[in-house]
């Protein structure tokens, strides 16, 4: 089967699975008893509004919660294919320009994050490999360990602490008060990398600790095969064949894993983000869902799957161009 051949059917069965997850997300979303209106309505009873059953019903015209729920799907999805995410019930903005003022720092946090992950994680498990039982593999095994046992969002406390009670700065945010609500400079730049370091830490760390023991068990795995002793025999230099044998198929694991970073780039750690108070899309997310607010929580769920199936997409190239064993069909 050829490239192209390839890539036009996954791109079919990639249309038919967004059509079956959109149902399947505003579904779920509409799970909960209640909708936006109502929890809304009962909130200005409790601060001791009067509200009236016109009232009410002007309410939910007004936010288009008065139609079925098929309607509103429909509604929906025919402003996701003309690129229209809809409007916000809790914020009052579009949807649009809501993602568009957190997604540039979205990005710059977890590609940085994914980044550092990956410049750290695979030359530590290659060197872990090689030098199995050695005192640096049983540190990296060690700190390992602790890094995937440990939540991200505790260790994100463990640093606002230490931080505060050691140093007696904040590490929470991305910018100091006084750039907070400044326009953009070459000084407020400067301040936004003098934060960013304390959420690719925390971010990193459990990502990190992960593809060690990955690349680490894979590399093992190759270094035992009668193919790495042959090519040792023959005098290959060190550094070339472990690049070229075992370490381009010990990657394989963690090229695979790129259908999970692509949604984690959008989204962030959205617990860390709270933690932290950073302005990512992940707090936007979960104030969403709690909240009721449909439109923003489904528009980011599908974004969410969207990016989920393209980096699987991208995962099965990259494995197919790293490894002549897989084939399209």
């Amino acid at each position: 089967m050829s490239m192209l051949s390839y890539i036009l059917r996954r791109f079919l069965y990639m249309i038919v699975l967004l059509v079956a997850l959109s149902m399947f997300v505003w579904v779920i979303i509409q799970l909960p008893p209640g909708d936006y209106a109502s929890a809304y309505i009962a909130q200005m009873k409790i601060q001791g509004e009067d509200i009236s059953e016109e009232d009410v019903i002007a309410f939910r015209k007004r936010y288009g919660l008065d139609v079925p729920m098929h309607r509103q799907y429909l509604r929906w999805v025919s402003g996701l294919l003309r690129g229209y995410l809809g409007r916000s019930f809790y914020w009052n903005k579009p949807i649009n320009a809501l993602l568009g003022e957190r997604l540039p720092l979205t990005l710059l946090i977890s590609v940085t994050t994914l980044l550092f992950t990956y410049i750290v994680a695979v030359p530590i498990g290659i060197y872990s490999a090689t030098h199995q039982y050695s005192i640096f593999d049983y540190v990296f095994t060690v700190v390992g360990f602790i890094g995937v046992a440990t939540p991200n969002f505790l260790f994100a406390l463990l640093m606002l602490y230490v931080m505060f009670e050691v140093f007696g700065i904040s590490a929470g945010g991305l910018f100091s008060a006084e750039y907070a609500s400044a326009a953009w400079s070459w000084a407020k730049v400067r301040d936004l990398i003098d934060h960013l370091w304390t959420p690719i830490i925390v971010l990193g760390v459990s990502g990190t600790a992960g593809l060690i023991r990955v690349m680490r068990a894979t590399m093992l795995d190759e270094l035992s095969k009668p193919y790495v002793e042959t090519a040792r025999a023959k005098g290959l230099p060190r550094i070339k064949l472990l690049l070229k044998y075992p370490v381009r198929v010990a990657i394989n694991p963690i090229l695979s894993t790129i259908g999970w970073t692509l949604p984690g780039i959008f989204s962030g750690a959205t617990i860390v983000s709270v933690v932290l108070a950073l302005p990512t899309v992940g707090p936007i997310l979960l104030q969403a869902l709690r909240g009721q607010d449909f439109y923003v929580a489904g528009s980011i769920l599908m974004i969410l799957s969207a990016l989920t199936i393209i980096g699987t997409f991208i995962s099965d190239l990259l494995l197919a161009w790293a490894d002549p064993r897989v084939r399209f069909d």
